[in-house]
């Protein structure tokens, strides 16, 4: 529809220049912009490529047809990204190369052929790039396997197949540099292991937009979370190795930044990353084995208590700076805005998006009668002798705080009971992992929904609704779950 719109506009505009494909081809190679065409339009995208949301990915286009990249990444599906193209419009193809009105079509190579195979038991949300829930079994083991921990690719995962040609870089605000490889970090520094919950930012996106508006993103349910054992070295060690000084931080270092092998770039501020109780980690294991492709293999950033799009997987360069990470993911995707605001907002000034706020979900509602009761704790507990209502899931807070209380309702919130926190072995100063809860309830007492909300040691409570904390990004959905039966 776009490439009949801008024939129909050039037919309208003579005067617009025209471009032989071979200029196109040629034209990167002997200046300092950017040429691609779409359709039959070429543009000039040399201002948008620091801007793009896949960095610099977008320069694998240049000189030719982006059509084919686009393809391949269906996000560019959208109505918005084809206006945003059209803003760097600066001539037609000349009709000479055409084929029956058409530019030719460029062959590509797919960068997700060499993507990993994933457990058939992961829930897809989609599948290039790979986006996965755990599944709601696994939802209830306090340690996620590792082959089921929740999937949060933005583009093609990197074909770094050998750890030891993998190299890390280290840039410090005086512009000095160090370069370590991971068996450098894995034999110069002492390792560490904590146990760590890892949640995207969109984690129940779906529920907020069935109960409040309709956001963008990816629709998770429940499952964009795992708990997981990490080990490797501290960020803040490496650091001092490298030359900084963590404990009296120059005046003008204010952010670490962190920057993956396939473009994407966060940072995080620099008093969490140098906390030497934050348990900020150069991961190189997960569940005591070396880490997988999808969870960053052979090195990946572990910023616990924080939102996972902060842990950069694949990680090769770490950069100290006076600023924030310029990269799309830290300055647009991961912020939050008031329920009234839309597109047009100010993304400069709303914060980014750090520690997570308290969390809880259901993961599993399961019946039990009565004659299944004689050996059963949890219905001790609650002092039942009839059939029973099993209730389960899981809670969490940013930042290490602890859920000390879960609260759960068996009839939309009209009466509540408290969970029974389940006992578990958490490693690290602090806590970082889920709490999973039960709870049993009368047959009979259960009405409409269950519902559950947690509160952390700070005593922050998740908030009842989502109008109330909606954002069109659809992040931090934190409101009351609520599961009808």
């Amino acid at each position: 529809m776009v490439s009949s719109q801008r024939v129909a506009v050039a037919e309208s505009e003579p005067s617009r220049r025209l471009y032989r494909l071979d200029e196109i081809h040629r034209h990167n190679s002997t200046a300092d912009s950017y040429w691609v065409y779409y359709g039959t339009s070429v543009y000039d995208i040399t201002d948008w490529v620091p801007n793009h949301p896949g960095g610099e990915v977008i320069l694998r286009a240049v000189g030719g047809n982006i059509e084919p990249y686009w393809n391949i990444f269906t996000i560019h599906k959208k109505q918005e990204v084809h206006d945003i193209l059209e803003q760097y419009l600066i001539g037609e193809i000349d009709p000479r190369d055409l084929v029956e009105g058409k530019a030719p079509n460029d062959e590509v190579d797919d960068p997700f052929k060499k993507d990993p195979e994933r457990s058939d038991a992961l829930i897809v949300r989609s599948s290039r790039p790979c986006n996965a829930e755990t599944p709601k079994d696994q939802l209830e083991t306090f340690i996620t396997p590792s082959d089921q921990h929740y999937v949060r690719n933005h583009l093609w995962v990197p074909p770094l197949q050998d750890a030891e040609s993998h190299r890390l870089t280290i840039e410090l605000n005086d512009g000095t540099e160090k370069e370590y490889s991971v068996r450098d970090l894995r034999n110069n520094f002492q390792h560490h292991t904590i146990t760590a919950t890892l949640q995207c930012s969109g984690n129940r996106r779906a529920h907020m937009s069935a109960e409040a508006q309709a956001t963008s993103g990816l629709q998770w349910d429940v499952g964009a979370i795992s708990n997981t054992e990490w080990t490797g070295v501290r960020l803040r060690d490496v650091l001092r190795d490298a030359g900084l000084q963590v404990d009296e931080l120059p005046e003008d270092v204010k952010h670490i930044q962190f920057t993956g092998a396939e473009a994407y770039g966060a940072s995080v501020p620099a008093i969490k990353a140098l906390d030497r109780y934050g348990d900020v980690l150069l991961v190189f294991e997960m569940n005591g084995q070396p880490l997988m492709p999808d969870h960053g293999y052979p090195l990946r950033l572990l910023c616990p208590g924080h939102v996972a799009a902060r842990s950069v997987k694949w990680l090769q360069k770490i950069t100290v700076s006076e600023d924030e990470s310029w990269s799309q993911w830290q300055r647009r995707d991961y912020k939050c805005f008031g329920p009234n605001q839309r597109s047009d907002v100010d993304w400069d000034r709303a914060s980014s998006i750090q520690e997570t706020p308290v969390q809880s979900a259901i993961t599993s509602i399961s019946t039990i009668a009565k004659d299944r009761l004689a050996n059963l704790r949890l219905a001790q507990v609650y002092g039942l002798e009839e059939d029973i209502v099993r209730v389960a899931g899981y809670a969490m807070s940013g930042g290490g705080r602890g859920i000390i209380r879960v609260d759960v309702s068996p009839d939309n919130g009209r009466t509540w009971q408290q969970a029974r926190l389940i006992k578990d072995e958490c490693k690290g100063s602090k806590s970082w992992s889920w709490k999973r809860w039960e709870i049993a309830f009368s047959k009979h007492d259960l009405a409409k929904c269950v519902v559950v909300k947690a509160i952390d040691d700070s005593y922050n409570c998740q908030p009842e609704s989502f109008p109330a904390t909606y954002n069109f990004k659809g992040n931090l959905a934190t409101a009351w779950h609520r599961v009808p039966v």
